[in-house]
């Protein structure tokens, strides 16, 4: 645009007719006008600021005075053009200069670049208010500057003050030169921006490598994947090739795939975000635990469109749990062997020593001695070795192995010993069962007797509750033990932090028969556990 109007300009200066000054009078007219919008339309859209009315209303202005050039007579600039004159410069050029009666409408058009000096000012103050003080001083100033310096020389020669032609040209140039610098910057600055990226990507890379992270994303609507090198190496695929959702969900373990697309239905009427563990089926057999981790990507009313993840390979960890529970599930059946050779003990020895006390006590009322001494004494070692026996019963008595639970089953073994606690401790127990299996798996019974047990006992250890409730219930997808008091609660959250024995001791068992144990609890709000066992379809 300035190139075009500086050869107007210059033709302007070399004009020998008044026809051809006038014809090249309206072209650059036109040219200025369109500086005036460009100018406007450049400041509102770099600077960003600015009064959107003054914006449009200083390029309206001068392009509505530009309708007086679109008409055969008179001009925007003269009125009535009386002729045309050389003057010579001290070089000995010359240049062409008109005379001639003022047309008051051009006054129209110098509104127009006042208002622009206005909305260039207000727009550079906002700017520099706004922390961007280069950018509003460079280019903001120089705009005002020149535009006021190239309008005021242009102002005087139409009022013929000055026999000059117009240099407005050179007020553009330095007004493009300050743009130019200042684009510049933005450019070296976009230039440092796309470098910090790089590298920023090249450090993400090398943490995603070091990680065995997979990166993968998914059109929604069609289907199409973007993944990683590594996430093809997780799902067993060839790094280079190209794969979709439903390549993806193939290598998915049949028994895993229902929960990994109910995290991901909960992410979508959600958060958004899921986070699962599944399987995947290697085509040579070989199974492996994957966590995925990820989002969605929703458009404007609110329809999944995308959906970005990240997948790590957690089969050591899992075997390690594995290891882990089969460690625990040994500690345990350990326990419940000690318990049945204390049984066993309790059997041959305590009941011995008590039928041997029987004996004596017998013998010692047919034949009673005659001296109260003698008496005295023996009644003493009588009250011995009861204590003894008492002492050991009571030593002995919480690790015996519940022997209603393998003659009568769950349910009897469960409701016997809330009624045992109950009537010991003065507490109101209530017991509940509904619809569970005569014969269960050994297994879940004492794991879901021994919860029972430590349940109730915290409840009388630390809950100071007036009653608790115990239900026994069968459904669907196995058995449900649910231990619910009405005492003073705790903050189940900092106890699973600081694993608490008895909380930690429930888990494991729970953890050796595939269950899943849950404890709602909070101070002053009573506590509640959960356990959910599956069972086998023959139960």
């Amino acid at each position: 645009m300035v190139a075009v109007y500086s050869c107007f300009e210059l033709a302007l200066a070399r004009a020998d007719s008044p026809a051809q000054y006038l014809g090249l009078l309206r072209w650059l007219d036109i040219t200025a006008g369109l500086q005036v919008v460009t100018t406007a339309a450049f400041v509102w859209v770099f600077f960003g600021t600015g009064r959107k009315w003054l914006a449009l209303l200083a390029p309206g202005l001068s392009c509505l005075a530009l309708v007086a050039d679109l008409m055969p007579q008179p001009k925007l600039v003269y009125l009535q053009l009386t002729g045309i004159r050389k003057i010579s410069t001290f070089g000995g050029a010359t240049y062409t200069v008109a005379d001639g009666v003022e047309n008051p409408w051009n006054a129209l058009f110098y509104l127009g670049v006042l208002l622009l000096l206005v909305f260039v000012a207000d727009a550079s103050v906002t700017l520099w208010r706004r922390g961007a003080h280069r950018r509003a001083a460079v280019i903001g100033g120089a705009i005002t500057f020149f535009v006021l310096a190239g309008g005021t020389q242009a102002a005087l020669v139409d009022e013929e003050i000055i026999r000059t032609p117009y240099l407005l040209t050179f007020a553009y140039l330095a007004i493009l030169v300050a743009m130019g610098m200042e684009l510049s910057e933005d450019v070296l600055r976009a230039t440092q921006h796309a470098s910090d990226l790089r590298e920023s990507e090249q450090r993400m890379s090398l943490a995603v490598d070091a990680a065995q992270l997979g990166l993968w994303s998914g059109e929604i609507p069609t289907e199409r994947v973007w993944t990683s090198e590594q996430c093809n190496r997780l799902f067993g695929y060839s790094p280079k090739i190209e794969l979709n959702l439903a390549n993806l969900l193939a290598r998915v373990h049949p028994e895993d795939r229902a929960s990994r697309a109910r995290a991901i239905e909960q992410a979508v009427a959600g958060t958004g975000q899921y986070n699962t563990e599944y399987r995947v089926l290697l085509p040579d057999g070989t199974v492996r635990w994957l966590t995925s981790v990820g989002r969605m990507e929703s458009d404007a009313s609110g329809k999944p469109t995308r959906i970005l993840g990240v997948v790590a390979d957690i089969t050591g960890r899992r075997n390690a749990e594995s290891v882990a529970r089969e460690l625990g599930g040994r500690l345990i059946n350990a326990q419940e062997a000690e318990r049945r050779r204390i049984a066993r003990d309790l059997h041959d020895d305590l009941s011995q020593r008590l039928a041997l006390l029987s004996v004596e006590l017998e013998m010692f009322g047919q034949k009673p001695p005659a001296q109260r001494e003698v008496i005295a004494d023996r009644m003493e070692e009588f009250s011995g070795v009861v204590k003894h026996l008492s002492s050991d019963v009571h030593r002995l008595a919480h690790e015996l192995h519940p022997a209603k639970l393998d003659q009568l089953g769950l349910v009897a073994a469960a409701r016997g010993f809330c009624k045992e606690v109950a009537a010991t401790h003065e507490i109101v127990i209530t017991f509940k069962s509904h619809e569970i299996p005569r014969e269960l798996p050994q297994d879940v019974a004492l794991c879901l007797y021994r919860i029972t047990q430590e349940a109730l006992r915290n409840v009388i250890k630390h809950s100071g509750a007036s009653g608790a409730r115990v239900e026994l219930a069968a459904g669907a997808n196995g058995l449900h033990l649910s231990v619910t008091d009405d005492g003073q609660g705790f903050d189940s959250s900092a106890a699973a932090t600081n694993g608490a024995l008895g909380i930690v001791s429930m888990r494991e068992r729970v953890r050796m028969v595939q269950g899943e144990l849950t404890v709602h609890s909070r101070p002053g709000a009573g506590t509640q556990i959960e356990v959910r066992v599956p069972i086998p379809p023959s139960a």
